[in-house]
């Protein structure tokens, strides 16, 4: 007999709402992309009315839809609209307001290099379409839970992030990975602000990269993911806050000194390292007990580890009893 273990992501197919549409959508671009067509006016509506086609901006538009894995196939909730999604966006190197995804056009992303160094066999750089070859691309659908409260469920494409460090070799020293986001100065404007810590920087422990949820994204709802979402290649952590989730990313460091962050440089007491999501910690200015989903503006509970525990939990054992609370911070 077999026997099916349901994992925690997994629901029956009517739990998510917009299924059915999401994959004759899916269909249509399939067919679309093995026209011309997909360059003209089929893919240039969104942003504002004026976004651009993703067959003239990005070279990998020809690679999407991937394959759907189907162990992450329908969250507990339906998926959150493509519109909200790529025009509600905190990009702060573009500024810090939502409504970023206009100036985040300007950004370039070809050519686009990233350098994997520090305690690995051999430091190498790569540009982003050479790395798109050595890598099996797939979709995951995950919940997103930012800081600020609100909430969604997106398509994401992309692979594992153990694939980059099978690339990369660390060596048994490396305790930490250190990522960077691009910083070009011609095109974010934001980084005129000193009193940022530029560049944008995030860390994960070993463990946390290695973990099956870590996710390396590289497209999102069938396509290559927008400017405003971190083009050409962000993370998706779905069991932390999204500030964790850093976008456009240049570099790979890995290290054996614990990286400080972006957020944590400029205030520690409220965004800390671990940032991983918990509902029983506030934040020292508002609750987390409820997050808001971001099409509907539905009020819903929020879960301990943003309902992943199942798979993360067990990587903070010890941190949690010498840390406490802090764990979440």
């Amino acid at each position: 007999m077999l026997i099916k273990i349901k994992r925690g992501w997994e629901l029956p197919e009517s739990a998510a709402i917009s299924e059915s549409d999401y994959h004759n959508r899916r269909q249509l671009l399939k067919g679309l992309a093995s026209g011309a067509f997909l360059a003209g006016t089929a893919l240039a509506t969104g942003i504002g009315g004026s976004r651009r086609a993703f067959a003239d901006t990005d070279p990998s538009a020809g690679l999407y839809p991937v394959p759907r894995n189907e162990l992450y196939k329908v969250p507990e909730r339906g998926l959150t609209d493509e519109k909200d999604a790529t025009t509600y966006n905190n990009y702060y190197e573009f500024g810090s307001q939502k409504s970023i995804s206009e100036e985040a056009q300007a950004l370039k992303i070809r050519p686009w290099e990233i350098r994997i160094d520090g305690m690995v066999e051999q430091p190498m750089t790569l540009d982003i379409d050479t790395l798109l070859k050595k890598v099996q691309l797939e979709e995951r659908v995950y919940r997103h839970r930012c800081v600020e409260r609100w909430a969604m469920t997106v398509p994401w494409s992309g692979f594992p992030m153990s694939q980059l460090i099978a690339l990369a070799k660390p060596t048994n020293d490396a305790k930490y990975v250190k990522m960077q986001t691009l910083a070009d100065k011609e095109t974010m404007p934001n980084l005129s602000a000193d009193w940022y810590p530029w560049p944008y920087t995030e860390g994960l422990t070993m463990a946390e990269a290695m973990n099956d949820l870590t996710f390396l994204v590289t497209g999102m709802y069938g396509k290559p993911v927008p400017k405003q979402n971190g083009a050409p290649l962000r993370i998706a952590l779905p069991w932390k806050y999204g500030f964790k989730s850093i976008k456009s990313i240049v570099s790979f460091t890995f290290t054996d000194q614990r990286p400080v962050s972006y957020w944590e440089e400029l205030q520690s007491s409220e965004y800390g390292f671990w940032a991983n999501v918990n509902p029983d910690v506030p934040h020292p200015r508002w609750s987390q007990a409820q997050e808001q989903l971001l099409t509907t503006g539905e009020r819903v509970p929020t879960k301990i580890y943003n309902g992943y525990g199942e798979f993360v939990a067990s990587m903070y054992d010890d941190i949690r009893e010498s840390a406490g609370d802090r764990l979440y911070r």
